[in-house]
């Protein structure tokens, strides 16, 4: 058993008999009573999203996630495909329970997806990745004395504002977690 005080962002736990991932946590102290623990939590199963109160001393049961590394084939309709390199099995995930993080994969990448009692979940992005930008205009500078930054479309399709000296056939670094650019990659 875990306690609630322990479930920080991205932390997974059981609660009714689903796996549920946490995406904000707030403690809150109000007066002489007790503090209560209030979370956000994702169903890693059917992807929706509960925001639940707790007793500061309260435990919950741990999810055991199985981490596998499968490689992103396609997508069709609202279906994403995996293989496993090894064994070749071939297994699909909704587009509900991807939580926006689809819009970073590209055919071909190796993806860690989590598995719970051999369900698949979810997908585990790295919080970096590195795209090419294959779209963005010329970087004009002007009188500006705090940072310019304009928009690329990058290989996988996302488009991202990026400095003005990044170019195209430039790779860059995009946050997994806000679709946002960080640097130039070497």
């Amino acid at each position: 058993m875990i306690s609630v005080t322990d479930l920080r962002s991205g932390r997974r736990f059981l609660l009714e008999g689903q796996p549920w991932e946490v995406l904000e946590y707030h403690h809150v102290k109000m007066g002489r009573g007790t503090a209560n623990i209030k979370v956000k939590a994702r169903n890693l199963r059917t992807g929706a999203v509960l925001e639940k109160s707790f007793i500061n001393g309260a435990k919950v049961e741990p999810v055991e996630t199985e981490r596998r590394e499968l490689q992103y084939l396609y997508r069709e309709k609202e279906e994403y495909f995996f293989a496993d390199p090894r064994t070749f099995e071939q297994i699909s995930l909704s587009e509900s329970l991807l939580g926006g993080k689809e819009k970073f994969l590209l055919e071909g990448a190796k993806v860690t997806i989590l598995f719970w009692e051999s369900e698949p979940l979810a997908i585990d992005l790295p919080t970096s990745l590195v795209f090419a930008v294959v779209k963005t205009d010329p970087g004009v500078r002007g009188n500006s004395a705090t940072n310019v930054f304009k928009s690329a479309v990058l290989e996988n399709g996302l488009e991202v504002k990026v400095p003005l000296f990044v170019n195209e056939g430039d790779r860059v670094k995009i946050d997994s977690r806000s679709g946002e650019y960080q640097e130039r990659a070497k």
